[in-house]
């Protein structure tokens, strides 16, 4: 039963994300991509990935489309800009879509069909276990990242404020 819940969100995610590329209102775009998020996160929880679930929610289809929606009613986008794209902008386009289908492809040549019907520890993605991971034996590279992103956040800031 998990399998077929599995297979049918992961169905819905490629047909939400297939719209969202061939969609002409850039409206419905963007809600097809949050449907796609959504259904992302819940193959992570059937995946019992429970902490990357939640923070896919959280931060794509929650903040990034947010952001996403207000740059749109920002620009004010016509439907005439569509039709100004050349054919070697749509032609790089197909050729980077079969230049994925090529990985995904090459990536599913090693799986093993039997993987899927083992079961998994039940203890794996636990937020727990994460936290305890995270905080116990990489710290240092947790720390290195926070630093990262503060200077990343730093910079925006510094790039985007007015010269006085």
């Amino acid at each position: 039963m998990e399998q077929i819940i599995f297979f049918f969100v992961a169905f819905l995610a490629i047909i939400s994300a297939a719209y969202f590329v061939f969609a002409r209102n850039p409206l419905y775009s963007i809600l097809s991509l949050i449907v796609t998020f959504f259904s992302i996160a819940a193959m992570y929880v059937l995946l019992n990935a429970q902490f990357l679930g939640i923070v896919q929610v959280i931060v794509y289809a929650g903040a990034i489309m947010v952001l996403f929606l207000y740059i749109l009613m920002m620009l004010n986008l016509n439907k005439g800009d569509e039709s100004k794209k050349q054919n070697i902008t749509k032609f790089i386009g197909v050729f980077a879509a079969g230049i994925l289908l090529i990985g995904i492809l090459g990536a599913f040549k090693g799986l093993n069909a039997t993987t899927f019907g083992t079961g998994a520890d039940s203890s794996i993605g636990l937020t727990k276990n994460l936290g305890r991971l995270l905080f116990n034996e990489y710290v240092l590279p947790f720390e290195l990242a926070s630093i990262l992103i503060l200077a990343g956040i730093v910079g925006a800031v510094l790039i985007g404020k007015k010269d006085l």
